[in-house]
């Protein structure tokens, strides 16, 4: 098996917008069929031309597109009941796409035979037989997708394989079996894949799977043990329902653990990118905990796993996270070690004594349980780093601040914050007013800084959460700020915690200051 070449067809365009909440423009599946060429996968399936007017202008601008590796598809269904291809306006609208590959989905299942399409068993099969040769004869490459065909199969085996049968005579260059419930269990995938190319010598078999049951890559895997060698999925699982097999886990699954080919060579490497790169495209957070491409997918935070990490990476890592363009991160929390400290510091280019780790790691350890969170304030915690070094000087120390809310006649609310520093030696004080404490304390502390350190005007708030702890004591609850900071090509997180949201605030925002003026590039 391992001299066998898997192809990759996805469809991310078509099958993976069918998710809840994911709406691409014309120019986001443009974005997005660049990234999945330079990925390296055989087949983009672009959408259905004949279903809204946003798929047929793409259809229209990928005319244009010159690809390095992909072929671009267009997807529909087989022609009417009672009708001709010819005559059917949704397969006129995919000769008029004028795409390479055409990809047709047809029934397999008598249910649907009977219930939905409302004809008899002999009337599909012309329906399937027909419209690829139609296809067939404008000299397109056609791919037939057998919808439901694994419980098609399971309800009537024969009839489930004599449509394939249909669409192989018609000319179909490939014939893919669909779970299209996503409720087949994989030991059944593998079977069934088994007698289809039985069935089918000489047939290219391909396979398509939902996530229905959290089977869809173990399905898919499942299918090219069983014969299938084109593979069907989607960027990040995005689909329908429970979404579509992941091609971000299938791709590395079927390359470093079954020793297939898929990619060019060397291009298994961008997959975390892609992965990000479409999650933000798609205006989706991405996923950090997906397999492979997540951030936490090489994330370490117990204090026994990073100790016996620091002696060999082999010993909690499966792969290199470097083989999927991905990267080892350590993280530091109550569970931690002094290794998980240790290396941290090392993150960030300190040298750190064992001795400095274990005092930083027990103050990390009480914070903790006060209600601060560090794993997602990294930042906080190389502050706390530095602070340890007994050569640190800081850029500024606090004084003391103060902070006015006022809702006076006529002015309607506002704040006010003064702030005192001891700056270079240098007493500074100076107020600012803001829109609220927190802005208005943002303001004084730059007003004193930046003279003496211009580089804040480059620092810019990306993000500002809190989080009540304990919301069962009201007003008086505990509460969690996080900040994020950007300077344009760093982003930093900082966390301050306690029952006053002001000084929370602060405590991050100092944190967030300092560490970009002492340890942002």
């Amino acid at each position: 098996m391992s001299n066998l070449q898997i192809e990759i067809y996805d469809t991310t365009l078509r099958d993976g917008t069918q998710r809840e909440g994911i709406s691409l423009s014309v120019e986001d599946k443009i974005r997005i069929t660049h990234i999945l060429d330079d990925l390296g996968v055989a087949y983009i399936e672009g959408g259905w031309p004949g279903s809204n007017p946003k798929d047929a202008a793409y259809f229209q601008a990928a005319k244009h597109l010159t690809l390095k590796n992909a072929r671009i598809a267009a997807f529909g269904s087989t022609c009417r009941v009672g009708s001709k291809p010819e005559d059917d306006d949704n397969i006129k609208a995919l000769v008029d796409s004028e795409t390479p590959v055409v990809t047709l989905v047809g029934k397999s299942w008598l249910l649907h035979v009977h219930e939905v399409l409302r004809t008899t068993p002999e009337e599909n099969w012309r329906l399937i037989r027909e419209s690829v040769a139609y296809l067939k004869s404008l000299g397109r490459e056609v791919i037939y997708d057998a919808e439901h065909f694994f419980d098609g199969f399971k309800a009537d085996s024969e009839y489930a394989l004599t449509t394939l049968r249909a669409a192989v005579e018609g000319g179909a260059d490939c014939v893919t079996i669909c779970d299209t419930n996503g409720g087949t269990l994989y030991w059944e995938v593998e079977r069934i894949a088994c007698e289809v190319v039985k069935a089918l010598p000489g047939v290219k078999i391909g396979i398509h799977t939902h996530n229905d049951s959290e089977l869809g890559v173990a399905n898919t895997l499942a299918g090219v043990r069983g014969g299938a060698t084109l593979v069907q999925g989607t960027i990040n699982g995005y689909g329908e329902r429970c979404g579509n097999a992941n091609l971000c886990s299938i791709i590395p699954d079927l390359t470093l653990k079954m020793g297939l080919s898929c990619l060019p060579d060397g291009n298994l490497k961008q997959l975390s990118h892609v992965a990000r790169t479409v999650a933000e495209i798609a205006n989706l957070p991405p996923d950090n905990h997906l397999a492979y491409v997540g951030r936490s997918a090489f994330a370490h935070k117990g204090g026994i796993h990073v100790a016996a990490m620091r002696r060999t990476a082999q010993s909690y890592q499966h792969i290199d996270p470097g083989l999927v363009g991905n990267e080892m991160r350590v993280l530091v929390s109550d569970l931690s070690g002094r290794g998980n400290v240790l290396s941290k510091a090392e993150e960030f280019g300190m040298d750190v004594s064992s001795e400095a780790a274990r005092h930083v790691l027990e103050e990390i350890k009480r914070l903790e349980n006060l209600g601060y969170v560090f794993e997602g304030a990294e930042a906080s915690v190389a502050m706390m780093l530095k602070r340890a070094q007994p050569d640190y000087k800081p850029p500024f120390e606090l004084i003391d601040f103060m902070v006015v809310v006022e809702n006076r006649q006529g002015r309607g609310l506002f704040a006010e914050a003064t702030v005192k520093l001891s700056v270079q030696g240098e007493v500074i004080h100076t107020a600012a007013e803001g829109n609220g404490p927190v802005n208005a304390l943002d303001l004084a502390l730059r007003k004193a800084l930046v003279p003496v350190y211009p580089r804040i005007n480059e620092f810019r708030l990306a993000d500002y959460k809190v989080r009540i702890l304990d919301g069962h004591n009201g007003s008086a609850s505990y509460t969690r700020v996080l900040i994020d900071t950007q300077n344009g090509h760093d982003r930093w997180s900082t966390v301050g915690a306690g029952t006053n949201i002001i000084d929370s605030s602060w405590r991050a925002l100092i944190d967030s200051v300092e560490f970009g003026l002492t340890l942002a590039r």
